[in-house]
């Protein structure tokens, strides 16, 4: 479904409410917000040595008043410093809206092809039965921080610098994990309540373990928890090439709201599957 365009990307779901798509934005921003970030003359540096780029790159939030040149340098600088690669994030609601086709204009590549998909009504379906001999265990985030790295085979500095992220982060985070009887872990994630929304991330099955509907369930359990306490609005990041995980989303009900992508300088970063 293709809808208005800000930013030129397309707010994708024309029945969605613009203003609760900013929010899902800004809540989006707060939920991955590192402890290393600065502003730029109207951009928010993250700076953070993570695997999510969400927790490195430049959030053109405002237009500011310095050149794009003499801005760029200073934000290349600024990730030089911090050991992370300059990339620029891309949404409906980058300002200017002409600066995705200024970066293009400087041979900048395009990175990471992302959608944030929605659903209301979250009180409306209740949760799934779980397969048998499974259960649901609350764990500490941090801890999620390593089980999911491990899953995902992800360097040892980039789990702490997970972990630290969700130790300090504005919007506190809450983990389960889907266990069997004897205390596998077969899959997780977390949720990030802000108000009226409810962030889900870092849903993971483990590789042997897929194929059984973990993810459906799990999900249904971690949005029912949410709504419980209040929640009308639930979100999510998934990559567009992501055809399984997006069938999950949308047989839970979620839709497109809108994309986002990166884009980053020839050599800066490669299209390596890093995560969004």
């Amino acid at each position: 479904m293709t809808g208005s365009t800000r930013g030129g990307l397309p707010l994708l779901d024309d029945g969605a409410d613009p203003a609760l798509l900013s929010r899902i934005e800004d809540a989006g921003l707060n939920a991955s917000a590192p402890p290393q970030q600065r502003w730029l003359d109207g951009w928010l540096l993250r700076l953070l040595p993570a695997k999510a780029k969400r927790a490195r790159c430049v959030n053109a939030v405002a237009r500011g008043r310095l050149p794009l040149d003499e801005k760029l340098a200073r934000a290349a600088a600024a990730c030089r410093a911090a050991g992370v690669p300059l990339v620029v994030r891309i949404t409906p609601f980058t300002e200017p809206p002409e600066l995705e086709a200024e970066l293009a204009a400087r041979g900048w590549g395009r990175l990471d092809d992302t959608r944030v998909m929605w659903r209301s009504g979250l009180d409306t379906a209740p949760a799934a039965a779980l397969p048998d001999g499974l259960r649901l265990v609350a764990t500490d985030p941090a801890h999620y921080a390593e089980q999911v790295g491990a899953w995902r085979g992800t360097p040892p500095p980039q789990r702490r610098a997970h972990a630290a992220r969700l130790q300090v982060s504005p919007v506190p985070y809450r983990a389960w994990l889907l266990q069997a009887d004897g205390g596998q872990a077969l899959a997780g994630g977390q949720i990030a309540c802000e108000d009226d929304l409810v962030g889900l991330y870092d849903v993971y099955t483990a590789p042997p373990a897929r194929g059984r509907g973990l993810a459906r369930a799990l999900c249904s359990r971690l949005i029912a928890a949410a709504a419980a306490e209040g929640a009308r609005h639930a979100y999510l990041q998934v990559e567009h090439d992501n055809l399984a995980a997006r069938a999950v989303y949308h047989r839970l009900g979620f839709r497109d709201a809108y994309a986002y992508h990166y884009r980053a300088p020839a050599g800066g970063e490669l299209p390596a599957g890093a995560g969004g």
